[in-house]
């Protein structure tokens, strides 16, 4: 099991496997993506934590890790 934590606050979110996984911060609201590099086989996905890869960085638990700022329904850009 990988630890995933928060990219922007480095909350630890929970524990887990996973392929790929949208989990929001509680703490910052930052929302995460998160996704495996390859997933491997069915026999191989109990025993394996697998490769994975991020657009924005890398961290110990080898979790592709994008935190997406939060937008608030005032501070949305509006056209004129």
């Amino acid at each position: 099991m990988q630890e995933i934590r928060c990219g922007n606050c480095n909350r630890k979110l929970g524990m887990g496997d996973y392929v790929r996984l949208a989990i929001k911060c509680p703490r910052c609201g930052a929302m995460n993506q998160l996704r495996a590099e390859r997933p491997a086989p069915e026999s191989q996905r109990a025993s394996s934590t697998g490769d994975a890869i991020h657009e924005h960085e890398r961290d110990r638990s080898g979790a592709t890790r994008l935190s997406l700022p939060q937008q608030r329904p005032g501070n949305a850009a509006r056209s004129t």
